[in-house]
């Protein structure tokens, strides 16, 4: 059986590219199931989903733990924790990351036990505008599984999309064609997985919780602070700027429309962003009367930071 894993941010196409790859293989007469897996976050928070192909009724079910490929569209999940991007990674399993950096150097830093592919990212693309990420990993790793041909790739991603018009199918199919060539170096190098057997399964270890009063932990929240240390601004991909010179001070229209409550309003009446708990939404520079606030790679805003330039968001 193959198990295949996708990990990216809402948004960026990886639900859709579990359902492209999944019909692609169905289309190829493999048995197939194809699911995200997500809770209730918007655009930038981390999710994955998954797909399992094999030639006999599949009897697993839930989350996979043991991939046998995992695709990663957004680099900068790797080192986040709850993303679970190494989750289950052994020997057996290939490592495909949309990057711009070198297979040598994503090697030295992750010291993976198997293979790592890069599907090569253009440098300095914008991530508001990789709208058809989901369709290139889909193609990638059609590729490297090795039993899916173009035809039947093209024939999925008509398929799932088909409530789009005509240009902008063409152009996933066009990108998702070119991931399919760029990986034919590696294709058929995902192996299919074992078994998964219910004898092997063994419990977790036990954890001793301590038990919080009633006053925070009973069904309705009481205590006010409850989730100030749950950082939602690591799910930015895009950040808000705020250019001061534009500000008419207008900050109720922005602090009113942020559904997190991250932005506030200094002593002299200009909004601040908690970049610990803005999580990129980008309402506010819909929102935004005088147009004083747009936005920003995160990417881009990190290495300013690290320059020693002023954070987005904050006044010089």
């Amino acid at each position: 059986m193959y198990r295949i894993r996708f990990h990216g941010r809402g948004g960026q196409g990886m639900k859709t590219a579990s359902r492209i790859l999944g019909t692609a293989l169905f289309i190829e007469g493999y048995e197939v199931q194809d699911a995200p897996r997500y809770g209730a976050e918007r655009r930038g928070a981390p999710l994955f989903a998954y797909v399992r192909a094999a030639r006999e009724p599949i009897n697993e079910r839930g989350v996979i733990t043991n991939p046998d490929l995992v695709v990663v569209a957004d680099e900068t999940l790797v080192p986040v924790p709850a993303a679970g991007v190494m989750q289950g990674i052994c020997e057996g399993t290939v490592l495909l990351i949309d990057s711009a950096e070198p297979p040598e150097t994503w090697n030295e830093r992750l010291n993976a036990p198997g293979p790592v592919i890069v599907l090569p990212a253009p440098k300095g693309r914008d991530p508001s505008e990789v709208a058809f990420v989901g369709s290139e990993c889909a193609g990638a790793a059609a590729r490297l599984l090795g039993v899916v041909s173009a035809s039947s790739l093209q024939a999925a991603i008509e398929q799932e999309l088909s409530s789009m018009d005509a240009a902008t199918v063409a152009k996933n199919v066009a990108a998702a064609h070119a991931a399919f060539e760029r990986m034919e170096p590696h294709a058929g190098i995902v192996k299919q997985g074992g078994p998964v057997l219910a004898t092997d399964y063994t419990s977790p270890e036990w954890a001793d919780v301590p038990a919080d009063e009633v006053s925070l932990s009973g069904p309705a929240i009481h205590g006010g602070a409850t989730s100030v240390k749950v950082r939602t601004g690591l799910w930015r991909t895009m950040r808000p700027v705020i250019d001061y010179d534009l500000c008419n001070k207008c900050s109720w229209v922005c602090g009113s429309f942020c559904p997190d409550n991250a932005i506030s309003v200094d002593a002299e009446g200009y909004p601040r962003i908690d970049l610990d708990h803005c999580k990129g939404c980008m309402i506010c520079v819909v929102q935004c009367p005088p147009h004083a606030i747009g936005a920003v790679a995160e990417v881009d805003a990190a290495a300013q930071q690290k320059q020693g330039s002023p954070k987005h968001g904050e006044r010089a």
